[in-house]
């Protein structure tokens, strides 16, 4: 790892079972993944979580940067810290870019298949070049204004989004202000910039893969909808499989946590 690599909180169930990383959402941790990974060691799987650069327990970035590329370098650094091999990754919406980007990067040889769950690929941003994209680059900036200007009230309104389909909270309001208490906890410069990372083009990265890949998305997803990424990225990964949770906000994995844990476990098995 490079001298701007930052330390990196991580949580490592152990054992002997074939490895999974789990990548988190924005702006979440780690600890977002508190629902899934006793399904994960029940199935006899080897678990780590990490806290991305600037959030959660994680170093803010020394040099200031929240790129994938820097990101992926921080998933690479780690897989070779702990010579993963035959590893997993499922990355959950802006961590399917690290995800996209690390096969772009870094290659398949320590990969076994990977999964990406609510993500943001294949392109989040709508412009001329991709009608097709989810999010405006003056929304985007939007957004880090508001964060910047009022963070703790833009986050409780996008937690609450996080969770919602058809304007309604799909998770307990304890679960919610879990959420909230682990956003809180990312550097605030983190978070804007990662909301601009948002809007990479990960096209090329996903024309590389070749592992058995799944893509796992709730129908009703407020943040990152189906049609703009899951489906897309479904349909450029040769060979992929689509699970589509009905009436699934954005925060899939807590709303309805039994089914997406039962597609994950049922692909990260075989």
């Amino acid at each position: 790892m490079s001298d701007n690599s930052p330390t990196l909180h991580r949580e490592d169930t152990g054992g002997d079972g074939r490895p999974v990383v789990l990548i988190h959402g924005w702006p979440l941790s780690g600890a977002s993944w508190s629902d899934t990974v006793p399904a994960l060691t029940a199935a006899g799987l080897r678990v780590i979580t990490y806290d991305r650069r600037g959030f959660g327990e994680s170093e803010p970035a020394p040099d200031g940067q929240y790129d994938y590329d820097s990101l992926a370098a921080d998933l690479a650094g780690l897989l070779e810290e702990l010579d993963l091999r035959d590893v997993s990754l499922v990355g959950f919406s802006m961590g399917g870019g690290e995800v996209a980007r690390y096969v772009g990067n870094h290659g398949q040889d320590r990969l076994h298949s990977i999964a990406f769950a609510a993500a943001i690929p294949p392109w989040l941003e709508k412009n001329e070049d991709n009608p097709d994209g989810g999010l405006p680059r003056a929304e985007a900036e939007k957004m880090q204004a508001g964060l910047r200007a009022d963070r703790e009230g833009f986050l409780d309104a996008f937690m609450t989004n996080f969770f919602s389909s058809s304007g309604e909270l799909k998770v307990s309001e304890e679960q919610r202000a879990e959420a909230l208490a682990l956003a809180a906890q990312a550097d605030l410069d983190a978070a804007e910039a990662s909301i601009e990372s948002w809007l990479t083009d990960f096209t090329e990265d996903l024309a590389k893969v070749t592992v058995p890949t799944l893509v796992i998305h709730g129908d009703a997803d407020a943040i990152v909808p189906l049609e703009v990424s899951g489906q897309r990225a479904h349909e450029q990964v040769a060979g992929s499989e689509l699970v589509v949770i009905k009436d699934g906000p954005h925060g899939v994995n807590v709303s309805h946590a039994e089914e997406f844990n039962a597609a994950l476990v049922d692909f990260l098995t075989r």
